[in-house]
Parts: structure tokens; C-alpha cells; sequence
């Protein structure tokens, strides 16, 4: 064979191969992006609320100065990018970090982004402006930063307390975004300004929230869809068959269980569906109010749950058993399977548990013919119902009588805030995998998150500890020794972690489903409707 002629075949085989490619490439743009919403938020400002709800329309709404890599579905430290910030340096003593900023970004209302509008929004976050937010959702993830500077329009700099390794991986998540210093934090709630690729339309509360293409977004090309319409239906069951129908083109994220699943591939073969760990934890609040800041009636209530039912009910065998950090391999600071045997609660041999936690109950005086009766707050969503339905059967065992007391969306965090409950079933939800976000949050003495008010110096000196470390093998030890406590304390028990399916039409392209954090993903840039 000739030289041409070698050249030819190989040209032959590589060309449709090229072409492919590029077709696989070739984005659309235009369209809107229907998905089914699962309820109706109080408002719409993510630094006010701790939810899902808000976070994944408005994500698209807004920007922060880095982001998790839209495309990698691991959140991590080292998968760090760029997005209002275009770089960032970190002081030699590890306490100052610099951003140098994007110039010629614009908000949706047309004023130019500064380095003002970051200093503005970490005012806020400190409690250190003139106006306060109704409520900071994520106060405590920002104990360790002491103020920042506005060095010119173009820099800004996060001056810490101290050294915090993780303190970037707060900045890049979804729950971070940076609000315009020109407009009011009421405004933000109601009708919020940004600089992300989608600008706010409308929220009609029950009905819909709506955002529509931001034509001047400050990054060339993006995004390629017109727009996205969020369909309020609490009903699941009602939702899912809408989205069967065609009346949606995505579900809303990690909202379809296993056995719902069944049903829409019997129904919608094509759907493209996908079960990843949620990083959402239903959780056991028990606060310390009488009888129950006794230690060993607490000790009871753990011993007697049978986390594997969970999984097995809510999940058909998907879910992780998993103390305060998320479960592996997705899960980078899990505890060893064989320290959380030894923990109460934890022991596969549920009987043998059950039967020490009813020996604790009696010799406080409780048994058959004296039954403790309570109330079980319950956000009123089948993630937080189901769970507090099956806790309520298990508590039966060891002569506790629980009742559902179920509360609108709106109302829910405000009510676990001011401590108004004795018993409440809730879901941890970490905004990144990392025991900086979960520890300060959930189990700080003085976090408003922190709903039970446990509060421990020594885990506090752990939390420090563990903040500062640069060591991971260290880190990770110290956190292990600060999950144990909590565990063994009872602050806060773990039922299990969900793992549950995100589902589009096939015609969905570009959606990255994150695998350790259900809240980072949400941009909704390079999605694209192939149409």
C-alpha cells in the first residue's frame, strides 16, 4: 500500500469517529426546561434558607466566586474552579485569601459586580451590616472568618482567625452565592438580583417559580437553554405521573425513591434515570429537655432503632448506614464499619439491642403498663413523614407511644430554630462532604442549626482541631474520635443515607449529578434540550 494510500484508510477509520464527536458536541440552544417542584418554599433567598427547595432554582439565578467542577460528580478540595473570582492566592501563614475578581460582570438589573458586592455579602453573613437577614441558614460556617476587605473594584480578601484548609470548599457551595450590595435583603427574598447565567422571573407560591435566559451572561455562549419552569406538586405520586405523561422534562433532583423508580421505567422505558447517594441523612432530634436530657433514655432511643428497616422500606436494600459524615467510597471522612459496630444502636443484632434499651427503659420506671407519650415534628414531605413513621413504630418497643405532628415547608426551619419541639424528625443535608460544614453546623455550641442545643467543649476542641489540620490521615482520625462522641451522646442519631434517582427525558443533555453533595450541581448552564 501506498503512503496516500495508508493515510486514506486512516482518514476513513478517524473521520466518522471526528465527526461523532463533534456532533456530540454540537449544543442547541433554546428551549425551556420543564421540571416538577416537590413544594412551596418560604422565599426565595438561599442565604435564608437551609433547603433544597430554594437552593436548586435560584443556583441558576446566581454566582460564586469558585464552584465545585460542574462536570466532576465527586465534590473535592482539588476539583476547584474558578467562576466570579478568576484566581485567588493564600497568605504565607495560611490566613488571608485573595480573589482577584472578574472585570465587566453585571447584575441582571445592569450595575457593574465589585469586589463591594463580596465584602456586602459577608457583612451580612457576620451580622456586621446595617441590615440583617430574617434568617442566616449557614451562620456557622463562618465562625473562623473575621472580615473582608474590598482592596480595589477588582480584589477582595478573606481575613481568617485562623489557618482553615477547607475554608475554599465552603466558598464553592451552592449555599455561598454572592448578593448585590445595591439591593435590600427583603428584595432578595421576593424578587432576588444575580449575575448567574438565568435571571429571577417569578415566584407564585403553590404554583411556580420561573427564570428566564440572562442574554448578557458574562460567560460568552452560555447558557443554552431560554429558560426553566418549576411546577409546585407536593403529591409524588401525582408529580411522577405528570412527568411520565411529558409534562416535565426532569424530575425534581434525587426526588424519585427506588420503588417509584420501578414504575417509570416500566412506564417510560427511555427515561434516564439515576440513583447516586444524596448525602441527605434522616435524623432523630431529640432535644435535652425533661425526660429526655437523661443520658440513658436517650441511650434507649438509639438502641432500639433498626436502621436497615429504613433502608429496606424506604429504599428496596439502596442506602448506606452511616454516622455524622457520609458513608463510602463517595463519603472521604467515613468511619470505619468496624469503630461503628461498637457504637449503640449500631450492632446488626437489633433484638439483643432492643432487649438492653428495654432493661434502660424499665429501671427508669417505664414498661408495659407505663408508656412515655410525645410528639414527632415532621416536615411535611414523604422524606420526612415516611422516616417519622417508621421511627414511631420502632419506639413502640421500648414503651414509647409517638405522634406525627406535621408542618408545612414554610414554617419547618424557623420551628427548629427557636427549639419548638421536644421530638423532630429532620434531614441533615450537607452543603459539601466535609467535617468543617458538618460539625460547626450541626453540632456547634452556639449554631442556630445546632436544633438540639448539644453542646460539648471537649468535640468543640476536636472541631478546632480537625479545622486547622493539613495532614488528612490526622484529620480524618480526629474526626473519627468526634463522631464516636457524638454517637455515643446520642445528639443527634443518624437513621441511615438515602440514595435515591434523579430522572430526565432522554431529550436532557449536559446535567451532571453530583454523587457527595445534593447541592453544588445546580447552575444549569451546559444544560441543553436536544429538540
Amino acid at each position: 500500500m501506498t503512503h496516500l494510500g495508508r493515510i486514506t484508510r486512516i482518514l476513513a477509520a478517524v473521520l466518522p469517529l471526528a465527526l461523532a464527536a463533534g456532533a456530540a458536541q454540537a449544543e442547541k440552544q433554546g428551549g425551556v426546561l420543564r421540571i416538577y417542584h416537590r413544594d412551596s418554599p418560604s422565599n426565595m433567598s438561599i442565604l435564608e434558607n437551609g433547603t433544597i427547595s430554594v437552593l436548586m432554582p435560584m443556583m441558576a439565578v446566581m454566582n460564586n466566586l469558585v464552584v465545585f467542577d460542574p462536570k466532576q460528580k465527586l465534590n473535592r478540595l482539588d476539583n476547584i474552579v474558578p467562576d466570579l473570582a478568576e484566581s485567588w492566592t493564600v497568605g504565607e501563614d495560611g490566613k488571608d485569601l485573595t480573589f482577584k475578581l472578574r472585570q465587566g460582570v453585571k447584575w441582571h438589573d445592569g450595575k457593574p459586580f465589585t469586589a463591594a458586592d463580596v465584602k456586602c455579602t459577608f457583612d451580612l453573613l457576620l451580622g456586621k451590616a446595617k441590615e440583617k437577614l430574617r434568617l442566616n441558614a449557614r451562620e456557622a460556617w463562618w465562625t473562623n472568618l473575621n472580615e473582608v476587605t474590598a482592596d480595589n473594584d477588582h480584589q477582595a480578601t478573606f481575613h481568617l482567625k485562623q489557618p482553615q484548609p477547607s475554608f475554599l470548599a465552603l466558598l464553592a457551595s451552592g449555599f455561598t452565592p454572592i448578593y448585590p450590595c445595591h439591593v435590600p435583603a427583603a428584595q432578595m427574598r421576593q424578587h432576588p438580583i444575580g449575575t448567574g447565567p438565568f435571571k429571577f422571573l417569578e415566584f407564585k407560591p403553590n404554583q411556580s417559580i420561573k427564570v428566564t435566559k440572562n442574554p448578557d451572561y458574562w460567560k460568552p455562549g452560555r447558557p443554552y437553554l431560554d429558560g426553566i419552569e418549576y411546577t409546585i406538586i407536593p403529591n409524588r405520586s401525582t408529580a411522577l405521573l405528570a412527568f411520565i405523561a411529558g409534562n416535565f422534562d426532569m424530575s425534581f433532583p434525587y426526588e424519585v425513591t427506588v420503588p417509584l423508580l420501578k414504575d417509570i421505567k416500566t412506564q417510560l422505558p427511555d427515561a434516564v434515570c439515576e440513583i447516586t447517594p444524596t448525602n441527605f441523612a434522616p435524623n432523630l432530634l431529640v432535644t435535652q429537655k425533661p425526660p429526655f436530657d437523661n443520658r440513658e433514655l436517650r441511650k434507649a432511643i438509639a438502641m432500639t432503632l433498626d436502621r436497615q428497616a429504613f433502608i429496606d422500606i424506604l429504599g428496596e436494600g439502596q442506602g448506606d448506614v452511616g454516622t455524622a459524615m457520609l458513608p463510602g467510597p463517595e463519603g472521604q471522612w467515613a468511619m470505619p464499619k468496624e469503630m461503628v459496630r461498637k457504637l449503640p444502636g449500631y450492632d446488626p443484632g437489633v433484638a439483643k439491642s432492643r432487649a438492653e434499651a428495654q432493661k434502660i427503659m424499665q429501671s427508669l420506671g417505664y414498661g408495659p403498663e407505663k408508656r412515655l407519650s410525645v410528639k414527632i415534628a415532621s416536615r411535611n414531605i414523604p422524606d420526612y413523614r415516611d422516616a417519622a413513621s417508621i421511627v414511631s413504630d420502632q419506639l413502640k418497643h421500648i414503651y414509647i407511644d409517638a405522634e406525627l405532628e406535621l408542618v408545612e415547608t414554610a414554617n419547618w426551619l424557623p420551628k427548629l430554630v427557636r427549639g419548638d419541639f421536644v421530638m423532630a424528625q429532620s434531614v441533615a443535608g450537607a452543603g459539601i462532604d466535609d467535617p468543617d460544614q458538618t460539625f460547626y453546623e450541626n453540632y456547634g455550641c452556639k449554631s442556630n442549626r445546632n436544633y438540639t442545643k448539644y453542646c460539648d467543649p471537649e468535640v468543640e476542641k476536636l472541631v478546632d482541631q480537625q479545622s486547622i489540620e493539613t495532614d488528612i490521615e490526622k484529620r480524618r482520625r480526629i474526626v473519627w474520635e468526634m463522631d464516636r462522641r457524638l454517637q455515643e451522646a446520642v445528639a443527634r442519631p443518624i437513621l441511615y443515607y438515602m440514595r435515591k434517582a434523579t430522572c430526565t427525558r432522554p431529550e436532557v443533555k449536559g446535567l451532571t449529578v453530583m454523587a457527595n453533595s445534593s447541592y453544588n450541581g445546580w447552575r444549569m448552564e451546559d444544560v441543553w434540550l436536544d429538540k
